[in-house]
Order: C-alpha cells, then structure tokens, then sequence
C-alpha cells in the first residue's frame, strides 16, 4: 500500500487515499474526507511505481 495525497476537485483540500501498488489498474469512487463528494479515482502502477493517478469530480 502506498499513501498518495492530492487536492480534491470539489473543495481543493489536500487529502489522502491509500493505493494498492500490487493492482497494475484500477478505478473507483471515495468520498472527500473534507467536503464527502464523490470521486473518481483512476491509478495505475507499474513495477510498483504509480504511472497515472486521476481525481475526477462525478458531477461534471
């Protein structure tokens, strides 16, 4: 697991997510843990290193 920080697309406060580095994909939703919307979140690894990450507000 490796911890990623970054600013959420709703209220642009700095959060946190924690990513699992062993899936090379993946997509999800997590809420802000300022604001609580809903984001997407897109990160993929490879070898271990992060090559992508993406925090797309839903509402657009």
């Amino acid at each position: 697991m490796k911890e990623h920080f970054f600013q959420c697309p709703y209220c642009w406060e700095e959060i946190s997510v924690l990513l699992d580095t062993s899936v090379s994909k993946q997509t999800y939703v997590e809420d802000c843990e300022v604001c609580c919307n809903p984001i997407e979140i897109t990160v993929a690894f490879q070898d271990g290193e992060m090559i992508q990450f993406e925090a797309l507000n839903l509402e657009q």
